[in-house]
């Protein structure tokens, strides 16, 4: 079980991850906005969406890996005969 100060830090890189994800992705959009007629292309949105899906799945694995030992999925079978 991660202590409270792994918690902490942990759900603080979080927020700030997704602030400055959402800070991307608008300076994306205001950008091609700004930009020539047509200048915005689908490379350009990949090149903000792909990171922050990847730091998504980053965060996922860390959270998972932090709460490692704590979280069981194997179900237990009754014995034969036995009431559940």
């Amino acid at each position: 079980m991660p202590t409270p100060l792994a918690e902490f830090l942990f759900w603080a890189a979080a927020a700030v991850i997704v602030v400055a994800q959402l800070l991307i992705l608008r300076s994306t959009r205001r950008g091609m906005k700004l930009g020539p007629p047509g200048s915005g292309s689908v490379r350009e949105w990949a090149f903000a969406i792909v990171p922050a899906i990847c730091l998504a799945g980053l965060l996922v694995w860390t959270w998972h890996t932090m709460h490692a030992g704590t979280v069981n999925f194997q179900a237990k079978t009754p014995a034969a005969g036995a009431n559940a």
